[in-house]
This record gives C-alpha cells, sequence and structure tokens, in this order.
C-alpha cells in the first residue's frame, strides 16, 4: 500500500472549496495524472455518485461511499489490480479553510508484486497533483475560477 497526504489551505470559504472537490470531475484541471474526468450520473453529490477518471494506466471509476456535506467525502476506486482509496477534508481555519487530501493506493492480485515500488512514484504523482491542487485553490480563492 501507498499513501499520500496533503494539506492546503484555503483562503476562501470552506463551502467554496468544498463543492469544488466534491463534485469531483474537477480532479482533471488540477491533477497533471488525470488526463480526463466525468461525472457519470446526474444530482446531487453523495453516496452513490460515480465519476470515470482517466489516468495514464487506463480508466478509473470512483464511486462516493461516504459524504458529509460541507466537510467530508470519501471516494473508492476498484479494479482487479488496484485499489484507490481518496478522502477529502474541508475544515473552517482562520481566513478560510484547511483542505486535507488523503489518498491510499492498494495493488491487488498479479500486481501485489510491485507494491514494494508503489510508494516511489506514488510520492511523485502525488508532489504534482498538490502543487496542482495548491494553485486551483489559489485561483478559486480569488473568485476568478468558480
Amino acid at each position: 500500500m501507498a499513501r499520500y497526504r496533503t494539506e492546503q489551505p484555503f483562503a476562501g470559504p470552506p463551502e467554496v472549496a468544498f463543492g469544488y472537490l466534491a463534485d469531483f470531475e474537477h480532479v482533471a484541471e488540477w491533477d497533471p495524472g488525470v488526463s480526463e474526468a466525468v461525472r457519470l450520473d446526474d444530482g446531487p453529490v453523495g453516496v452513490g455518485t460515480r465519476f470515470r477518471v482517466v489516468v495514464k494506466t487506463g480508466p478509473l471509476v470512483y464511486e462516493v461511499v461516504e459524504h458529509d456535506p460541507g466537510r467530508r467525502i470519501r471516494l473508492v476506486a476498484e479494479t482487479a489490480t488496484l485499489r484507490s482509496d481518496d478522502v477529502i477534508t474541508v475544515l473552517p481555519a482562520p481566513g478560510g479553510a484547511t483542505v486535507t487530501y488523503d489518498a491510499d493506493l492498494t495493488l491487488r492480485g498479479w500486481a501485489r508484486v510491485l507494491s514494494p515500488l508503489l510508494g516511489l512514484g506514488f510520492d511523485r504523482i502525488g508532489d504534482k497533483a498538490a502543487a496542482g491542487l495548491r494553485a486551483r485553490l489559489a485561483v478559486l480563492a480569488s473568485g476568478s475560477g468558480g
């Protein structure tokens, strides 16, 4: 298993950051490892909402498995060879909010033999995504990126 966690400040209302991040279609705007993200259903985001996210290794379908509106969302994607478990938390903080993105990636099946190498690559991918998230949150907080 590999884990990546980042905390980012948001200089705007917490509900703005949460609304943006909970709509996981936006992941393609800030994570350079994602080439496309599309919502697969309609209505408000909640438990059961699904997103198709395309990464270098192929498409993943993330499903919202926990949803605490305005505060926390958990999305899980599973294939025969991996499981991605992502938790986004937005908490009020002085001057805005703190956004925490916590991702666990676990290889499954035959791919488990590659687990010792997973952390190295996942850290690099996570660092790039964290930088993109930080930049996108700054734009969103300025009011020009909503």
